[in-house]
């Protein structure tokens, strides 16, 4: 379970994605998102093995939110991870979810010594998890994003003084960018 401060008394269970999900998480991108291209790119990142953390919340024996983490890559720094994508259901927004996934997440992520983060989305929702925008740290992606284009440093020093250009996933690539 997680602390009702997370959750606001959801009732939710944090736990990692099993086999028996990918339905269910498909479904959820689908219903989250206009179109299917968020759902198509968690079933590539599954695929080609490049989904390393995903994350569910269960409310009542249903997925209600789901966060993914997948490998990033940036010239003359370790590999790192990009966030996303991440998807509440409409009737389960604003609870708590998807900001526990994150943080479950996150801790996961610097226990296993990944040494940054990025992440593409509203800069005042991801700013409190400690995200910057990435091009204050001369970092950019193929997908442009100005401010909405950020990083958290898991690891001081992890980060190239000089900066550079930050690859996702080659599947998120393949879709996109």
């Amino acid at each position: 379970m997680i602390p009702e401060s997370e959750a606001r008394g959801s009732g939710a269970t944090l736990r990692p994605e099993r086999g028996g999900d990918t339905a269910s998480l498909h479904a959820l991108h689908v219903a989250c998102f206009e179109g299917d291209e968020e759902a198509r790119l968690v079933d590539a990142l599954r695929a080609g093995g490049n989904l390393r953390l995903s994350l569910v919340a269960e409310v009542d024996g249903e997925l209600a939110s789901h966060a993914a983490f997948s490998p990033a890559t940036l010239e003359g720094a370790e590999e790192g991870l990009g966030l996303g994508p991440v998807a509440t259901l409409e009737g389960q927004r604003r609870r708590g979810l998807a900001a526990a996934l994150v943080r479950l997440g996150l801790e996961r992520c610097r226990a296993a010594g990944a040494p940054w983060v990025v992440v593409l989305g509203d800069p005042a929702y991801y700013g409190r998890f400690g995200f910057e925008p990435a091009g204050g740290r001369g970092l950019d992606c193929v997908f442009g994003g100005g401010d909405a284009f950020q990083v958290l440093e898991l690891v001081g020093g992890a980060l190239p003084e000089a900066g550079g250009r930050v690859h996702y996933a080659p599947e998120f690539e393949a879709l996109g960018g």
